[in-house]
C-alpha cells in the first residue's frame, strides 16, 4: 500500500472507472466516512461497498478530466473531473431510467490517514442531472 496521496487517488479512480468496487473498498480505512450531497452520511467500509453496488445497479459512470490536489501536508486532497454515466435502473426517489446518458461536472473531497482514504465527500449539481435525465 502506498502512502503517496497522489498515488492513492490515481488508484482510487482507475478502480472506480474499472468498476472494481472490491479495490475501491480496499484503499479506504475501515472506518471511513462517506458523503454524497443531497445524501446520508455512511460510515465504514461496510456501508461504502453497499453504495457502490447499489450505485453500480442504476448507473454506469466513467471519469475524465480528473485533476487532483494534495494538501502541502498530504493530509487532504481534492478531485475535480466530468462524470459521463447512463442512467440504467430508477432510483428511489428520482426520474425513471430508460438509459438516458448524462456529463456532469463534479468533485470530491478526501482525507487521509495511515496510507488510505478515510474521508470522501463528492459533489455534483443534482438538479443539473435530473434536467438531463428528464429531457
Amino acid at each position: 500500500m502506498t502512502t503517496d496521496p497522489r498515488a492513492l487517488l490515481e488508484a482510487y479512480y482507475t478502480a472506480f472507472n474499472a468498476g472494481e468496487t472490491g479495490k475501491m473498498v480496499g484503499l479506504v480505512t475501515d472506518d471511513v466516512v462517506h458523503d454524497v450531497n443531497q445524501g446520508e452520511r455512511r460510515t465504514g467500509k461496510e456501508d461504502f461497498w453497499a453504495f457502490n453496488l447499489l450505485m453500480s445497479k442504476s448507473y454506469k459512470e466513467r471519469l475524465s478530466d480528473i485533476y487532483l490536489m494534495i494538501s502541502r501536508d498530504g493530509t487532504r486532497g481534492a478531485a475535480e473531473f466530468i462524470v459521463h454515466g447512463t442512467y440504467l435502473e430508477t432510483a428511489e426517489g428520482l426520474p425513471k431510467a430508460t438509459g438516458q446518458t448524462y456529463t456532469l461536472p463534479a468533485g470530491t473531497f478526501f482525507e487521509f490517514r495511515d496510507g488510505k482514504i478515510s474521508r470522501i465527500t463528492t459533489y455534483y449539481n443534482l438538479n443539473d442531472w435530473i434536467a438531463q435525465v428528464s429531457a
